[in-house]
């Protein structure tokens, strides 16, 4: 099982930790692009039009800052790193050691700056979203696109993947159709089912948790997936196509 999670927009930076180093992070064949990427961002937060590039407001100020030293910065692991309504539900913290070397093991984040991580891969914070467009590289997700294919297909080999990614982070990268399944939620408002983020966040982040979490083999195909699913929600799984992985859909109480 290989749980595909995006970043999060927050980052809480380290207060103490080692430095950066390119070599501590999973998938080294990204180095490269890593290092283009990071040199990119450092120009693009030195330019004066620099929030409007990083699609940021004033109030994130230091955060641009911040970017321009990210070799200086401490450095945590990754689900240290990445905060906010997922990882809160995740609960990283508050797994058993057993249930985080699992989670260690299961969990890569696809992520604008870094293409894709381990989850203990020790990281600075920093502030880029994949939908931006740098000027040295061009749209992110499809720079990462052209680098993730072969690492990530050759990592998911022999795995269910369970695609827990928004839409501007999945555009990176396309797992097998055949052995993926994409997370969708819904809750249902007035008779309808509706979209709303903030329950699609926490609601992907207690399933990452579940199935960290849960006695029992880990699901290895998308029906099975869909079992383990409905231990706690009502769900329901639609078949795959070629071009489309199978869509397991949770649907809340209004």
């Amino acid at each position: 099982m290989l749980i595909l999670l995006p970043p999060s927009e927050g980052k809480t930076p380290a207060v103490t930790g080692p430095g950066f180093d390119p070599d501590k992070l999973h998938f080294p064949q990204l180095t490269d692009a890593r290092k283009q990427v990071l040199a990119a961002l450092s120009e693009a937060s030195t330019a004066a039009e620099a929030h409007s590039i990083l699609g940021v407001g004033p109030s994130l100020a230091a955060e641009v800052r911040r970017n321009v030293v990210l070799h200086e910065e401490p450095c945590a692991p990754a689900h240290r790193i990445y905060s906010g309504v997922l990882y809160d539900a995740l609960g990283y913290a508050e797994l058993t050691p057993a249930q985080q070397r699992k989670a260690d093991d299961a969990v890569v984040v696809i992520s604008g700056l870094w293409g894709a991580l381990g989850f203990s891969d020790p990281i600075p914070a920093y502030r880029l979203s994949m939908a931006v467009k740098l000027p040295e590289t061009g749209k992110l997700a499809s720079f990462w696109k052209a680098h993730l294919a072969q690492a990530l297909t050759e990592h998911a080999a022999g795995h269910l993947v369970v695609d827990c990614r928004s839409s501007t982070y999945a555009a990176a990268w396309a797992p097998d159709p055949s052995t993926a399944a994409a997370v969708n939620v819904f809750q249902v408002r007035n008779g309808k089912r509706t979209v709303v983020s903030h329950f699609a966040k926490h609601t992907r982040g207690e399933l990452a948790r579940h199935l960290l979490t849960r006695a029992g083999s880990d699901p290895a195909t998308p029906e099975q997936l869909l079992a383990a699913a409905q231990e706690k929600w009502e769900a329901e799984l639609v078949p795959a196509t070629a071009r489309k992985p199978f869509q397991l859909n949770i649907v809340l109480p209004g």
